[in-house]
């Protein structure tokens, strides 16, 4: 089969958008934690709380918005007006300070508490926006784009650019004092200037990709159309690989709410960001290459090389401490975590019905989003229940997680593996019925 080639502008476009859309969800699923433990106090039950939230926000927002968008045929709109108000929503954080609602509230222990709930809130409303605009729409944009001769390249650069996102935001990060309010001023008002900036440029540099709009039957009737048995039982693959890529989602999640808080609390590593910069460089560049082995070798010859690095990350990371070791576990991690989720990601859009594909986005964020960020926070906050406190400057009281979160995240990549085992004996069994005829 010969390659469809992509043009040099279809590639500024998913770079710029894919980047910056990922720096804006790094800030929300690494470091909103950060900015209520520090500013707040926040426990580890109010983070699991507000990831969940979250999860369930970005969930019902891409079915519904998915779902219009394809009846209407239109990406461009959604995707750059989403990024406007999604910038618009990051700058309203640098309301949320405890000098600012004190005066309404007065009991300090109650300005926190208001100030996590207020986070909450507008988390989930930052949320509505970033995923109509990146969730919905620019996953739509991207299968559309692509095809089967050069998706796994495409998904290779998309798929890491979380990881250079948060290299980009870890380097930014290292300019702050994350301990003064008026950093996260600072760090909200650039990261959602930048975000309104690139909605803007999007009119010019995103192409509407020929989707023909899909009026046909109610839009309730859209939006419960994944969810149908019979829809189920015709795209088995696709649904066995959202199956899977929920349990390796949860196994991610369990650990990533506290994984900063990790590094820096308990382990000591005020200069984590030196750390894990190199390691965060080198998982993004094996990424981009690695996205081609799913072109050449199929999804059983990518996916498990990228889970056997995941789990042997974890192992090292629960028995080791010290700053070496730390670095080589979490260049397992990273690279499995990235690596895995180029592969998920080419073979969904792979099995993805092309004349539906907004419909299916939402099932996607089910997978991705809504059951990781549900499960996996709370077993998180479970294994925490108990760990270590430390009593701060003004009396409260903050937890440290502990290396049992590994441990937790290890367990579920078990089971992640009889998903994949289930998956790929579909695979071999579709294969064989050609080949029996």
């Amino acid at each position: 089969m010969k390659k469809t080639k992509l043009g040099a502008r279809f590639w500024l476009a998913l770079t710029v958008f894919s980047l910056v859309g990922q720096v804006a969800w790094v800030v929300e699923n690494m470091y909103f934690n950060v900015f209520v433990y520090k500013m707040f106090h926040a426990s580890a039950a109010q983070i699991s709380l507000m990831v969940s939230a979250s999860a369930v926000t970005a969930t019902l927002t891409t079915i519904f918005i998915g779902a219009l968008s394809d009846r209407v045929g239109r990406r461009k709109l959604f995707i750059c007006a989403g990024y406007l108000l999604w910038g618009v929503s990051i700058l309203s954080f640098s309301l949320i300070r405890a000098d600012v609602i004190a005066p309404a509230v007065g009991v300090p222990v109650a300005v926190n508490t208001v100030c996590i709930n207020l986070v909450i809130i507008m988390d989930c409303v930052m949320t509505f926006f970033g995923s109509t605009a990146n969730d919905a729409c620019f996953n739509a944009w991207l299968t559309d784009s692509t095809d089967d001769t050069n998706r796994g390249a495409a998904e290779g650069v998309n798929a890491m650019m979380p990881m250079l996102a948060i290299l980009a935001v870890f380097g930014g990060f290292m300019f702050f004092d994350l301990e003064q309010s008026q950093s996260w001023v600072s760090i909200f008002t650039v990261i959602g200037v930048v975000v309104m900036v690139i909605g803007l440029a999007g009119f010019w540099l995103i192409r509407e990709p020929r989707v023909a709009p899909s009026p046909a039957g109610s839009y309730w009737g859209s939006i419960l159309y994944g969810f149908r048995p019979s829809v189920v039982r015709q795209h088995k693959v696709l649904y066995l690989t959202l199956l899977a890529f929920a349990g390796f989602g949860v196994s991610i999640q369990v650990f990533m709410p506290y994984l900063i808080l990790y590094y820096e609390k308990t382990l000591g590593m005020e200069n984590y960001v030196l750390i894990m910069a190199p390691a965060i460089v080198l998982a993004a560049v094996f990424t981009a290459f690695y996205g081609r082995r799913y072109d050449t070798r199929g999804f059983r010859g990518a996916i498990l090389p990228g889970i056997a690095l995941l789990m042997a990350g974890y192992l090292v990371l629960y028995f080791t401490r010290g700053t070496v070791p730390v670095f080589l576990g979490s260049l397992c991690m990273m690279a499995g975590y990235l690596s895995s989720t180029a592969v998920f990601g080419a073979m969904m859009r792979t099995h993805t019905p092309p004349e539906q594909v907004g419909l299916f986005q939402g099932l996607r964020i089910v997978a991705q989003v809504l059951v990781p960020g549900v499960i996996g926070p709370s077993i998180g906050a479970a294994v925490l229940r108990h760990a270590e406190t430390v009593v701060n400057s003004d009396g409260t009281t903050s937890f440290l997680p502990n290396a049992n979160i590994w441990l937790a995240a290890f367990g579920v990549g078990l089971v992640l593996c009889l998903l994949l085992a289930l998956l790929l004996r579909r695979l071999r069994r579709e294969a064989a019925v050609p080949s029996a005829r």
